[in-house]
């Protein structure tokens, strides 16, 4: 009975230990600051319309926050709260842009998603709908480079392989394939040109015992700036053809075209990675007009923003200004 009394104190003293570690743990854990994480989105009845919101001045009513955050191009915002503030506690969010109303959001701060629907202003009320001008047929251009091939032309050269049939090997090489007769072997090349090279080029036995001739090595079939070829023979003198196609290859751009796709005010359209002078074409009152984009992402007509996914397309957007309105 003694003996054991030292164990049950030590064990007493452990678990009220580990007691007052884990209270501190939990009470350092809930004074980390926390962070919220959410999307700034256009309210609308049609949530295809829903169109991210960038721009958007994030902040906690009563200085909560540490520090204002603003939504990107795709309506995502972040904020952190100051350290000491719990989940579960009831905050308001504010959300401010000048071209919607204001919009006041009570919420609970935890590990959520947040979602700010807001109303447009409306500018176009002094506009008259019969003196919008209308914006029509709208198409994005844009280029790629490419490389393409242009056939200048073709190349042939004609070479003889010469040799005596009949005459036995007897051992000096070169020997016909089963050793039996001698042989000779000849070889010819092409030349392209600088930046230019061959295509589907080709090399026969057109004259002479071709039955008792072979190639006897391809230096011509992958194509190139300089092809050769070279042939055997082991009878009488035969005559061989090598041609070839010349191409100049060359980068080029390709033009492209493609029709975004309109929901509401605004027109939504991706392009690939490698798109270069992207430019919107357009009829505004019947008349076609192309609109450079730029690296500024400027229209007169719409306001346009970009960004970029993870597999480095590109994915734009292009809301109508006032005094605009798709036809």
């Amino acid at each position: 009975m003694i003996k054991s009394r030292p164990v049950a104190v030590w064990t007493i003293s452990t678990i009220f230990l580990l007691v007052v570690l884990a209270a501190t743990l939990v009470s350092r854990f809930y004074r980390l600051p926390v962070t919220l994480r959410g999307a700034v989105t256009v309210q609308d009845s049609d949530s295809r319309k829903e169109l991210p919101i960038a721009d958007v001045e994030v902040t906690a009513a009563n200085n909560l926050a540490i520090a204002p955050g603003k939504s990107d191009s795709n309506g995502f915002f972040s904020i952190t709260l100051r350290a000491g503030l719990r989940k579960g506690q009831a905050i308001t969010l504010h959300f401010r842009h000048p071209d919607y109303q204001p919009l006041d959001l009570p919420e609970f701060a935890g590990d959520k998603l947040y979602m700010a629907h807001m109303v447009p202003l409306s500018r176009d009320t002094a506009t008259d709908a019969g003196r919008r001008i209308a914006v029509g047929n709208v198409r994005v251009r844009y280029s790629i480079k490419a490389m393409t091939s242009v056939n200048i032309g073709s190349a042939v050269e004609t070479f003889q392989v010469e040799n005596k049939g009949n005459v036995p090997c007897a051992g000096h090489r070169p020997c016909s394939p089963d050793g039996k007769w001698k042989a000779a072997s000849a070889s010819a090349s092409l030349d392209a040109g600088p930046g230019n090279e061959f295509r589907n080029a080709r090399v026969s036995c057109i004259a002479g015992p071709c039955p008792f001739t072979r190639i006897e090595s391809d230096g011509f079939t992958q194509g190139g700036q300089v092809i050769t070829a070279s042939a055997r023979n082991w009878s009488d003198t035969a005559t061989f053809l090598m041609e070839a196609e010349v191409i100049h290859p060359m980068v080029s751009e390709v033009v492209h075209q493609s029709y975004p796709v309109i929901f509401g005010r605004a027109l939504n359209f991706t392009l690939p990675s490698s798109a270069e002078g992207v430019s919107i074409q357009a009829d505004l009152d019947s008349e076609t007009i192309v609109f450079p984009l730029g690296p500024n992402l400027y229209l007169s007509w719409a306001n346009c923003n970009a960004r970029v996914n993870p597999d480095q397309t590109r994915v734009y957007r292009c809301a109508l200004k006032p005094g605009y309105q798709f036809r």
